[in-house]
């Protein structure tokens, strides 16, 4: 591992080999920030030998595909690659024909989508007839095993790259929500399999520098709570929640557009529940990876995720309850009646039936995975609220197979978070989900619900540049006397004209429902004529179905207020998309 040129004694060499050898890939990581951090005086460099040009592509939703790649290129010119990242937007499937190393990282969205930026690249890829007999080539997945088709995308672009003639050196790591260690693992053999032997494996770097305390993923931010007030009006059947927390002293900052994670508790009568249907007390002491020794209820409460019903926790679940019922449900032939009994069901559901005699608390904590942060567009500009971050969030409840269900971080935020408390949260950045540079460019948005929130930071970031582009929301929800979230803020925007125009559609208050959509339909001469001044289109909001309804009546304009083909207007609206003139934020 250590070169003889190292700067260590034959004893020494041998030792730090012995211990590095049995440190997995994470503490591998940590232990290398450790010493970056550390403030060490001496500074030692070995430069690596030349190990060729690598391409990361990356298709990316939230972010995070993108923070990867970028931290993959990193690493990869610390080994001496010539090492570039591409977002699959900005790319052909052509472009691949010149790549000879090849990294993909790609996440897939919702139930086997492709992420937003990827969609076109995905398509036209895979009916693409290549030669890739030069590329040699790894793929990360990223994915949310709480859905069927879980990681597809990533298995699209690595049996694809096989079928053309690339040589796969990797094995495909397919990663769920909890991806660090994962990953690691994966970009470490990607980069080792992909560098030629006479490649240094290791940049010896140690700079002198100061400790600091740096907020991020791996070290949420315990944010107060400035303020928690809801939205909606007496009588709503909605609960939408206005937060504001402090981000002061964090360092933390983010632009419009981008996204706060919440890292939540999971609610104490959930926890109830789960450990009265395991047939223990909480009382239990249980091992949680990279944490420690924690009693049971602690452990259910803070680190995992004890509501997600996925085939993955199911198969897990078969094997610590040794059902053979549940085993013949996840049978390749039944997939159809494993879909039908998941939906609505939640893990406590499984439990109560297939393992009715309860479970041991290590067998318990084995079928969950790590509990995720949920991530919350910002409804806040940092010119308009300096030191604070604002989120607008709907609380989920509803009823499901006789029991009662809750959203776990909306619900969270909503019955257990109170003013001057801490809440643990970082800023995931959305570079997909941006204001144009020119401050001019009239900015059109389409936020139902709480989709509406990026655009409230939109709208509030906009004034505080004071910019002259003109501004037009589209804003729905059910009822205009209960439902119309930020009613007076927008009435202040009209009256000061940093809101140009607001169409609003409430589905409720007429016997006929009317839609955002429809709006736009309504309007189509103004909205075909502000998207030729150069306009760019925005939409927040529902993906299974809003979304959809949005992108068809914007192709509907185009088609009849250009008086061309169905065709040809769905040509128009892909090369706003190319341009980044109409961007996406949904769920």
């Amino acid at each position: 591992m250590f070169p003889e040129h190292s700067p260590f004694t034959p004893d020494q060499r041998r030792a730090l080999e012995t211990t590095i050898s049995g440190l997995d890939a994470l503490q591998r990581g940590w232990l290398s920030g450790f010493l970056a951090a550390s403030g060490a005086a001496v500074a030692a460099t070995l430069t690596p030998a030349a190990a060729g040009k690598l391409t990361v592509l990356y298709g990316t939703e939230s972010g995070n595909s993108e923070v990867l790649a970028d931290r993959s290129v990193k690493a990869a010119k610390k080994r001496g690659f010539q090492a570039v990242m591409k977002n699959m937007a900005d790319l052909s499937p052509g472009d691949l024909a010149k790549a000879t190393n090849l990294l993909v990282i790609v996440s897939t969205w919702g139930d086997g989508d492709a992420p937003e930026t990827a969609v076109s690249f995905h398509k036209e890829f895979m009916a693409a007839d290549l030669p890739l007999s030069g590329v040699r080539y790894s793929v990360c997945a990223l994915g949310d095993t709480s859905y069927e088709k879980f990681c597809l995308i990533g298995k699209d672009f690595d049996s694809r790259l096989e079928l053309l003639g690339g040589s796969r050196v990797v094995a495909r790591q397919d990663c769920d929500l909890d991806y660090e260690e994962s990953f690691v693992t994966w970009l470490d053999a990607s980069l080792g399999a992909l560098a030629p032997a006479s490649a240094a494996p290791v940049s010896f770097v140690v700079p002198a520098a100061i400790p600091t305390v740096e907020y991020g993923k791996k070290n949420p931010f315990p944010a107060e709570t400035i303020e928690s007030v809801l939205l909606n009006g007496e009588g709503s059947s909605k609960e939408t929640i206005h937060l504001e927390f402090s981000l002061a002293a964090s360092g933390l900052s983010y632009e419009p557009g981008d996204a706060l994670a919440v890292v939540p508790l999971n609610a104490p009568d959930s926890v109830k529940a789960i450990i009265q249907a395991s047939k223990l007390t909480g009382n239990e002491e249980v091992e949680v990876k990279n944490v420690g020794t924690k009693l049971l209820a602690d452990a259910l409460r803070e680190d995992y995720d004890i509501t997600a019903l996925s085939r993955a926790v199911l198969t897990k679940l078969a094997e610590a309850a040794d059902s053979a019922l549940l085993r013949e449900l996840l049978g390749e032939e039944e997939k159809p009646r494993l879909k039908e009994y998941s939906d609505g069901r939640e893990i406590i559901d499984a439990i109560l039936e297939f393992a009715p005699h309860g479970l041991s608390a290590a067998a318990l904590t084995g079928i969950f995975r790590k509990l995720p942060p949920r991530l919350y567009s910002i409804a806040s500009s940092p010119l308009a609220h300096t030191d604070e971050v604002h989120l607008t969030v709907a609380a989920v409840r509803y009823q499901a197979h006789g029991r009662e269900r809750k959203g776990v971080c909306s619900t969270f935020l909503a019955d257990q978070i109170q003013q001057g408390d801490a809440v643990q949260v970082f800023v995931q950045p959305n570079k997909n989900f941006r204001l144009p540079a020119d401050g001019s460019t009239p900015v059109i948005m389409v936020g139902p619900g709480t989709g509406v929130a990026p655009f409230r930071a939109f709208v509030e970031h906009r004034a505080a540049l004071g910019n002259s582009g003109k501004n037009w929301l589209f804003f729905g929800d059910q009822h205009y006397t209960y439902d119309f979230l930020y009613q007076l803020e927008w009435q202040d925007h009209l009256k000061e004209g940093t809101l140009t125009r607001l169409d609003v559609a409430f589905s409720r208050d007429q016997p006929e429902k009317v839609y955002v959509q429809d709006r736009m339909i309504q309007n189509a001469k103004e909205l075909y004529e502000w998207l030729e001044e150069g306009a760019h289109f925005y939409v927040c909001g529902d993906a299974n179905r809003m979304a959809h309804d949005v992108h068809e009546a914007l192709i509907s304009v185009v088609e009849n207020q250009a008086g061309i083909s169905r065709e040809a207007a769905e040509v128009y609206v892909e090369d706003l998309k190319k341009t980044k003139r109409y961007q996406r934020d949904v769920y």
